[in-house]
């Protein structure tokens, strides 16, 4: 989706994913799709003016290895775009397994449990704080430009019920403009790399 929505901006638009079927099957109308681990791009040092990561890092392997990658890619000025799960957000959006069985959806108060209890219930997604992203940066050539927390669209809310979804949507947007911020969704980051 995102490699095709930058397509209109430019041609030079790659994207990656694991999955070599979902990948084949996306080629067949869009050229620059590649099957590659977030932690070993299959680009020269240097290529891009910006990556994008959209929700990636808390499901890789190694997320610093990652964030190192994007890094490496990026030229000397570029910027690294990074959406990740906020911990402070009140729910995991993931789903939890209890007991061996995975269960989808919304789940409450998840992120705010200790590390090692969170880990036993949702060890397949990392949630970050701002103190974990910043720690993730050290020793990389990034520098923060921007970084604050998003609430999300309820774009699904919406396409059921309208009015709820718009009322939640002008209510937590609001709040993006508040110390209340800190709770939203996604941290949202913009990496500058250094040369």
């Amino acid at each position: 989706m995102y490699v095709r929505q930058f397509r209109a901006f430019s041609s030079q638009v790659y994207g990656v994913d694991l999955d070599e079927e979902k990948v084949a099957q996306a080629s067949q109308d869009l050229p620059g799709l590649l099957v590659a681990t977030a932690e070993e791009l299959p680009f020269r040092s240097a290529t891009f003016d910006v990556v994008l990561s959209h929700e990636v890092l808390e499901h890789v392997r190694d997320d610093r290895q990652a964030l190192a990658e994007a890094l490496r890619v990026l030229v000397s000025g570029g910027y690294l775009v990074v959406f990740v799960p906020n911990r402070f957000y009140p729910f995991e959006t993931h789903g939890f397994y209890w007991r061996g069985v995975y269960h989808e959806g919304n789940i409450p108060l998840i992120n705010y449990l200790p590390d090692r209890w969170r880990q036993k219930l949702a060890p397949h997604v990392r949630a970050y704080t701002a103190a974990d992203l910043r720690h993730l940066l050290d020793g990389l050539p990034g520098r923060i430009e921007h970084h604050l927390q998003i609430y999300p669209g309820y774009d699904k809310i919406i396409a059921r019920h309208p009015r709820l979804g718009r009322w939640l949507r002008r209510i937590t947007y609001a709040l993006e403009r508040t110390p209340l911020r800190a709770l939203g969704l996604s941290h949202f980051l913009v990496i500058r790399k250094l040369s």
